[in-house]
């Protein structure tokens, strides 16, 4: 059977400025701010079906970033310290320059990551249902910081595996509760493609970059195993940073592509490709055969339009190593892993998304 979801999105929306305005407005109330949200991800929604999307998503309205319901869900974590990361892409929003959240006292789940986005929309998704989770492996290199966090975990690797039967459970839980795709975030594989990045595992995180990998690979196939049962999609999604139009990564897929496609149990690969960031379509060779790739090729960080035939083309040269029945397209990335979105209007955003459509009716007659 084809792979059903050809035309496919990471699943972060921009935010509607009205959600943005309520979230700081001290006067709009919780229950106020809930029926805001509702409204627009019921609209967000009957716009992702007359694109002509098979599959759909909240947009992650709910969110204020793609991992937020995580940091929402636990205690242990103290949002008072920030670890620093450097981002490209031109001057740097203040918002940029570090990451809430450190890790000061043993993480103990207080309630579900998700329920409460999928509750809704298993009441109004017009079809099958995306819910997107950050894998653990997101939380070691931005939550874990020197003089604080080895009170509640000697090392890093103790953390990491703390967090599996959470994220575990979570999935298993979304998969039971009737969700048919399930995207698993993984923005930290780019830094073992990275030199500067596998510099600072190695300097900072007193870790050996190859070890950290293989590592990290055993981590998300331990939260995965089970998961992807019959007529669920479990897929990985990578990208270098997509923050407000920035990035804080770059280079080809080469350095991991023989153990990440060869090693991870997942169904498919969402893959960045919009960009020169992001190499060449050489490493899918080491896609096993049966899985899919999601070839990101267009960008939701600029505004400016791709065009369909150059999309074709890209499509058909990456099925030089990947059959075409095994590949589909999207964005690179959302087009808000964090509230503030990308430097684009949500009208530029829904041109992208439509294009994306388009051009898999364009090059597989069955999208």
């Amino acid at each position: 059977m084809a792979f059903p979801y050809r035309a496919d999105h990471v699943g972060s929306l921009l935010r509607p400025q009205e959600i943005l305005e309520a979230r700081v407005n001290p006067a709009v109330t919780k229950d106020q701010l809930r029926a805001i949200e509702d409204r627009q991800i019921r609209r967000i929604l009957e716009r992702q079906r007359d694109a002509g999307f098979r599959i759909f998503t909240d947009g992650e309205l709910r969110r204020r970033g793609f991992m937020s319901d995580f940091y929402e869900s636990v205690t242990g974590i103290d949002n008072a310290d920030a670890v620093n990361r450097q981002w490209n892409g031109g001057a740097v929003p203040a918002g940029l320059r570090g990451h809430p959240g450190v890790v000061t006292g043993k993480i103990q789940q207080k309630k579900r990551m998700a329920k409460h986005e999928l509750d809704f929309l298993k009441q109004h998704s017009p079809g099958a249902i995306k819910v997107t989770i950050p894998t653990p492996n997101q939380f070691p290199a931005i939550a874990y910081k020197k003089g604080i966090s080895e009170k509640a975990y000697p090392t890093r690797s103790e953390f990491l595996w703390d967090l599996v039967p959470l994220f575990k459970a979570e999935m298993q839980a979304l998969v039971q509760d009737g969700v048919k795709y399930l995207q698993v975030d993984a923005p930290r594989y780019s830094y073992y493609i990275d030199p500067k990045w596998r510099a600072y595992i190695q300097n900072e995180m007193g870790m050996d970059p190859n070890q950290a990998l293989e590592e990290a690979i055993r981590v998300d196939n331990a939260c995965i195993e089970g998961v992807n049962t019959k007529g669920v999609t479990v897929a990985m999604h990578l990208c270098r940073g997509n923050n407000q139009s920035h990035w804080y990564a770059e280079g080809g897929y080469d350095p991991i592509a023989e153990k990440l496609f060869g090693q991870l149990n997942v169904d498919a690969f969402l893959l960045e490709y919009e960009s020169e960031r992001a190499g060449t379509f050489e490493p899918l060779r080491f896609v096993p055969p049966g899985k899919v790739v999601v070839l990101g090729l267009v960008s939701s960080k600029v505004p400016e339009l791709e065009k369909p035939d150059q999309l074709a083309r890209r499509i058909e040269e990456a099925s030089r190593y990947v059959p075409l029945e095994n590949l589909s397209l999207s964005p690179q990335c959302g087009f808000a892993s964090a509230m503030e979105g990308n430097l684009l209007t949500e009208e530029q955003q829904w041109r992208k998304l439509q294009l994306v459509v388009d051009t898999a009716r364009l090059v597989w007659k069955d999208a």
